[in-house]
């Protein structure tokens, strides 16, 4: 029995960790866009790969590195379990199933994440495969289907967390201290729906790069926030989803030390 209350606190504090771990990986994301918004386009925008390259290049960057690995993996060892074990209690109706099939997906993108941060931290590179392949995938009918599934996937994830974020869903596992909700509640939801519209912003590029079965039009983060800053009153847009992004960083923190988390 001890044993097991041993081994339940340390996957708890891996799980912590790693929502720490996303945490800063946003707030880096956020802050360098919010910083390209701000200086009338001197810097650059990036996405999660952008971001760990940022650590690397830092004092100490291999060591930020090998910590983010491990947050990265333990995040997404603990979205496996609430995927797994349903330990949020999402049940297994429709809407369940979709809500644990979203967070088996989380775990596996964190971990390839976690695996391309490694060929990285030992210098096997990290560069963005060609896209040969996947234009070539997308000229065919299959391919055509899988990317708009994966576009209407991502729709529904973004859909997801702007719901959440105006509803403020996450209060019934996030345990906000009352002295701190005031400015936490919302600061969570902003960033809640900023990432959420950056996630269709990307369903609508991906759908349409299917449509036209052109791999050209696929967009990451870093990608879709540069067609944000060319639209009209772009710097305005990209400052608002900067610093949506750069709350979201705070409220992944803000889950490292209040969120529920129980494995069981």
């Amino acid at each position: 029995m001890a044993n097991t209350i041993e081994i339940d606190q340390h996957f708890k504090l891996l799980a912590r960790f790693g929502y720490t771990a996303r945490g800063v990986l946003y707030l880096i994301i956020g802050g360098l866009a919010l910083t390209y918004a701000l200086s009338g386009g001197q810097g650059q925008t990036t996405g999660s790969r952008g971001a760990i390259q940022t650590l690397i290049e830092q004092p100490y960057g291999q060591v930020l590195v090998a910590l983010m690995i491990v947050g990265l993996l333990g995040y997404s060892a603990w979205r496996f379990t609430q995927a797994i074990r349903d330990t949020d209690d999402h049940g297994s109706s429709f809407k369940g199933l979709a809500v644990r099939a979203g967070l088996l997906v989380s775990a596996l993108t964190h971990v390839v994440l976690a695996l391309w941060a490694a060929t990285l931290l030992i210098g096997s590179g990290g560069g963005s495969s060609s896209g040969s392949e996947s234009g070539g995938f997308l000229g065919n009918q299959l391919g055509q289907i899988v990317f708009i599934a994966i576009g209407l996937a991502i729709a529904g994830a973004g859909v997801a967390h702007i719901y959440k974020g105006a509803t403020a869903g996450f209060t019934k596992y996030v345990h906000i201290p009352s002295s701190h909700k005031s400015w936490a509640k919302p600061l969570c939801q902003f960033g809640l729906i900023a990432r959420g519209v950056v996630w269709c912003m990307i369903s609508w590029f991906t759908i349409q790069a299917a449509w036209r079965a052109s791999q050209q039009d696929i967009a990451s983060v870093n990608e879709a926030l540069d067609r944000l800053h060319s639209a009209p009153y772009g710097p305005w847009l990209l400052a608002i989803a900067a610093a949506g992004l750069f709350a979201f960083g705070a409220y992944s923190c803000m889950e490292a030390a209040w969120r529920r988390i129980d494995p069981n």
